[in-house]
Parts: structure tokens; sequence; C-alpha cells
């Protein structure tokens, strides 16, 4: 048995979780989020708790196991406290400002490039160096993160460009002199 699926789903008080024919719906205090799941999984909701069954110990049954229950656990995460990614901005002149729903940024190239908040996801700039990506449904919060760093990924020499909060760039060392090996 899969150890991450078999455990149950604790449901905070304040969200309301319904279940139609596989088809979840996820009410809480930031939201709400709506997802199909494979109908050859069983899910139960009790008062306090979710959890996932499967029907035998076949290859796609115990591989959707896991995958189901840790989605369902993001669900209800998202609803109660939304998820947040961190962005960083290095460079001279580099820079990230917010007017109204859209974050402008100064990346070095010949014009300025321009993100729009959209209904899920909401930025927030604290500072020039720094953009903070907020929302309830975790993998649109990781894309919407990863398109703007894609905007200027870090690059390996100066480690310029914008990366993740604590992400860790490999640096490259510059040209060696002449004659040396």
């Amino acid at each position: 048995m899969s150890r991450i699926g078999r455990m149950p789903i604790a449901v905070p008080a304040g969200v309301e979780v319904k279940n139609d024919n596989n088809c979840l719906t996820v009410k809480g205090p930031k939201g709400e989020l709506t997802r199909q799941f494979s109908r050859e999984l069983g899910i139960e909701i009790d008062a306090a708790a979710i959890t996932v069954t499967r029907p035998s110990d076949d290859k796609r049954h115990r591989s959707l196991h896991g995958l189901t229950r840790t989605l369902i656990a993001n669900m209800v995460e998202g609803v109660t406290n939304g998820y947040s990614k961190t962005l960083e901005i290095e460079g001279v002149g580099y820079r990230a400002a917010k007017s109204g729903n859209k974050v402008t940024l100064n990346l070095g190239y010949s014009h300025p490039v321009v993100i729009e908040e959209t209904d899920a996801i909401k930025l927030d700039v604290p500072q020039p160096n720094k953009i903070i990506v907020n929302g309830i449904d975790k993998q649109a919060v990781g894309q919407f993160a990863a398109e703007i760093r894609e905007k200027r990924p870090p690059e390996p020499y100066k480690g310029k460009g914008i990366r993740y909060e604590g992400e860790h760039i490999i640096r490259k060392e510059g040209k060696a002199g002449k004659g040396k090996k």
C-alpha cells in the first residue's frame, strides 16, 4: 500500500468538500478549486477527513493513488492558506515596479517587459528586486513564477537574471589568461 496514498487528509474548519463522481470541489476562505480525478479510485469524504482508496495493486492504480491524495491535499491547503513563490531580480538596473494590476520589469532589454495579474494569480512587489506570486492553485502559482523567471533566466557567469528565492546558481569561471591550461 502506498505510504502517501493511505494517509487521510484532514479537513480544517471552514472548508467544504463535495464529491460528484470523482469531480472534487473544495471551498474555503481563500476561494474554490475544482478538479476531476480518475473514476477508478475511490474518494470517501467523512466529517473531518478525506481518504483515497484504490481497487487493486495494478501499476496504474498504485501510481494514481499517491498522486490523487497529494493533489487533494494541495487543494485543501490552497483554499485555507494559499501558495506563494518569491522571485529575486539580480543585476545592475534590473528592477520591477507594480502599477495597478500590471508589473513592469526592466531586465536589460531595449523595452520593458509587462506582466499582468490574472484572476487566480496576484503579484506583489515589496522591493524593486523582489516579486511575490500568490494564489490558491499550487500548479498555477508555480507555472506563473516559471514564466516570469523565463523572461531573463540567471546566467552562469555573473548570476544576473531572475531566480527563485534561495535558488543556488552554479557559477562558471570566466576566460583564462593566455598560456594557462
